[in-house]
């Protein structure tokens, strides 16, 4: 998803200072539920809605639901395929071999109509289980996660959850930490989706609980400023943004795998 440098500046504006850990302020609406097998998260594009699982992917009608192709990989090779998104007519995933240690990230880059995987993109051992991947401002931004306990890779913990922009050639340019007063709400897990809504504002999800949290690039310092929370019906998880539908988001719900599609609140 592709936002302006100007929506950059104003992530880091002035007014984007750092706040101690915010309650619940409003709540998205859910306006639409679609029957799916997503487990992960879900993608979604002018016509169509994608269904997240691992090692599957499941297209289906935006209008009417209606499933219209899907692909399996093998489990061994994509053991966890985590959150897709839409970016310049292909879908690009973010994948790791989560519970699997050492980490091992990749971004796996599928064709948006018949599914068919056309390339990997390998970053290697080191960070984290790669959750998110966006493209913004000509750089790629990617979420690693750690976690406590399972699929955690000590010394490394949830606190070591980190957001890093890369340049074309995928070489690390810059990272940032993520505050405190999200970390705690996310352990033992970590940020699980992410990405720039319609206002220019970054948007992250955890594991389980049904809330997004709205952080700022810092005016000095290396760990992300929070914003704001909200309340949303999907317990964490992948999301994505609705670039045809301003405002609108995307979820799923893991008690009945429904993808959801959830409006944000007017601004008063």
């Amino acid at each position: 998803m592709l936002i302006s440098t100007l929506a950059l500046l104003a992530l880091s504006a002035p007014d984007a200072a750092p706040q101690a850990a915010a309650p619940i302020t409003s709540r998205l609406e859910t306006v639409r539920r679609y029957a799916s097998d997503a487990r992960q998260g879900v993608a979604v594009g002018p016509n169509d809605v994608y269904a997240v699982s691992n090692w599957s992917l499941t297209r289906y009608d935006k209008a009417t639901g209606e499933k219209r192709a899907a692909w399996a990989g093998e489990p061994a090779r994509f053991p966890h395929i985590n959150s897709c998104t839409l970016i310049e007519a292909e879908l690009v995933c973010a994948a790791s071999n989560f519970p699997a240690t050492p980490h091992v990230s990749t971004v796996e880059v599928f064709d948006p109509v018949d599914l068919h995987h056309k390339r990997t993109v390998a970053l290697g051992l080191g960070t984290g289980s790669l959750t998110w991947i966006e493209r913004r401002d000509g750089a790629w931004w990617g979420m690693f996660a750690n976690y406590d306990g399972r699929g955690g890779e000590a010394p490394r913990d949830h606190r070591h959850t980190t957001l890093v922009r890369f340049d074309d050639q995928w070489r690390r340019t810059e990272s940032w930490a993520v505050p405190a007063s999200i970390l705690e709400r996310v352990a033992p897990m970590s940020i699980s989706g992410g990405g720039w809504g319609p206002d220019g504002r970054l948007y992250l999800s955890g594991h389980d609980h049904p809330e997004l949290y709205v952080v700022a690039f810092p005016q000095g310092g290396g760990t992300l400023d929070h914003v704001e929370t909200l309340g949303m019906e999907a317990e964490g998880q992948a999301v994505d943004w609705d670039e045809s539908t301003p405002g609108v988001l995307y979820g799923i719900t893991r008690r009945t795998r429904e993808i959801l599609a959830m409006r944000l609140p007017t601004a008063p």
